[in-house]
């Protein structure tokens, strides 16, 4: 059974990449499942790659580097004893260290396993306002891995790009470095494939790290039940570009720079859309998925650097609520810790 890890920093396009590549995988003979991993108590990305019919696993409320080390394990055996996969894909949160969980993982009773290069995505529109916000912790990630993905060039600028290269290949010589777009399956994206039919490459075990605590990060998640299943996809894709703008605006008045995930998934009757935007530069971005469910619910996930939590779940909150209210959505509050109340 071979593990395959795919690191990188908040909203660098993980969730994007596993969906090609699990298509990939099993369109080409291979058993595979996914574990996502989210540092909310609301997983969204699940979802998202559970909508393909791929066998997925979800792991919430921390980092499965630091504090889910033994659910971690746990889910790992099931899915050998019970599923018996070729490949097992893990996408951590984007506050963990891939190179942290490769070393957990040799260390499980788990047999006959092998690991694929370690991989850690870049995203090549906002690395240098990255590399500002968390410097020692973006570095880490970068160091850790046996191949470098630039993700976004469809989007980037060329010279953006090439002097994100050029750092990215003094920071980590050994290290293969690639570009593509996620979101195209092209022969860039084949290059990836490719590399990662080969073996991550021996390092000495190192002092384990608390990826969260060195992130900077400060997150918030929750779910809410909608009370109106009929909604069009034009005042679904109007109410998630209203909210995020809106967030987007108040945590910039806090930093101007921040980077990170401000994600939402709306959810009714055979339809999944997903909504994010990752940086203070950044516009939401706008996908929606064929799903199998009936249920009608809206999951929300914030993380971003350098604001006060407690700042984050007002506006978060705050924001959610008032625009719902606006398009005159009804809805149920779920959000934990919260006593439920029902509004229109």
């Amino acid at each position: 059974m071979k593990i395959m890890i795919i690191g990188g920093f908040l909203g660098s396009g993980k969730t994007t990449t596993l969906l090609k590549l699990g298509k990939h995988l099993s369109d080409t003979g291979h058993k595979i499942a996914i574990i996502v991993n989210e540092i909310g108590e609301i997983g969204l990305d699940g979802d998202t790659l559970s909508s393909t019919g791929i066998v997925t696993e979800e792991l919430t409320s921390g980092c499965i580097c630091c504090t889910l080390k033994i659910s971690m394990e746990y889910t790992l055996s099931n899915l050998s004893d019970e599923f018996h996969p070729d490949v097992i894909i893990i996408e951590p949160t984007g506050i963990a260290f891939p190179r942290q969980i490769k070393d957990d993982i040799a260390l499980m009773k788990i047999d006959d396993l092998s690991f694929a290069p370690i991989v850690n995505i870049v995203d090549g529109t906002r690395f240098n306002t990255e590399i500002k916000q968390t410097p020692k912790f973006i570095q880490t990630q970068i160091e850790d891995a046996d191949i470098l993905c630039i993700n976004k060039v469809d989007i980037a600028e060329k010279e953006k790009v090439a002097e994100v290269r050029k750092f990215l290949e003094g920071l980590n010589p050994e290290a293969e470095v690639i570009e593509f777009s996620a979101k195209e399956a092209d022969e860039k994206f084949q290059r990836l494939i490719d590399l990662l039919a080969g073996q991550s490459k021996e390092r000495e075990v190192r002092e384990n790290i608390n990826s969260i605590e060195a992130s900077e990060v400060s997150s918030y998640s929750g779910e809410l039940t909608i009370k109106d299943c009929e909604l069009e996809a034009q005042k679904a894709e109007k109410y998630a570009i209203d909210v995020l703008t809106s967030i987007g605006e108040q945590i910039k008045d806090l930093n101007p720079d921040f980077v990170g995930h401000i994600k939402m998934a709306l959810e009714y009757p055979e339809t999944l859309m997903k909504a994010s935007i990752t940086s203070s530069e950044s516009v939401p971005n706008i996908e929606f998925f064929e799903t199998k469910s009936k249920d009608c619910k809206l999951k929300f996930l914030s993380a971003v650097t350098n604001v006060e939590k407690e700042q984050l779940v007002k506006i978060v909150e705050t924001t959610i609520k008032k625009h719902l209210k606006q398009e005159g959505i009804p809805f149920s509050n779920k959000v934990k810790n919260l006593q439920t109340i029902d509004i229109l």
